[in-house]
């Protein structure tokens, strides 16, 4: 996966959903050559940074950060909702009711222990989600 996000939020996520790598599009040109090289042969492919990361990640100790526990569909309208969009806004673009928007929101509110969506937004900019 060839991304303009920072790989710190999304490469674990895209990982973890079946992405054989992850690369940001300000990576070096050999380093992609590289990659598309290793993937092409099958195989998988993640930068040292992002070997390091998921080193931490992976550690039993390490504390788990409140958007790790949603679920891809909750993450996505969180990132919407932190954007500013409305709730009808996200619901015509995932051509879903607002009503079920609404419903992701409590339930992402829940689990992230946040009462407004300004937190929401605070919560995504002091975690470089936005």
């Amino acid at each position: 996966m060839l991304s303009m996000h920072p790989q710190e939020q999304y490469a674990i996520r895209a990982l973890s959903l079946g992405a054989s790598g992850y690369l940001t599009k300000d990576t070096a040109s050999e380093e992609l050559l590289n990659a598309v090289k290793k993937v092409s042969e099958g195989g998988k492919y993640i930068s040292h940074s992002l070997a390091e990361s998921l080193a931490v990640h992976l550690d039993k100790d390490a504390i788990r950060q409140s958007h790790e526990l949603l679920s891809c569909r909750e993450f996505e309208i969180m990132i919407k909702l932190a954007n500013g969009k409305s709730l009808h806004e996200i619901g015509n673009e995932l051509c879903i009711s607002y009503k079920t928007v609404s419903t992701y929101r409590s339930r992402i509110m829940e689990k992230m222990v946040l009462s407004k969506n300004t937190e929401l937004t605070r919560y995504c900019i002091e975690n470089k989600l936005l």
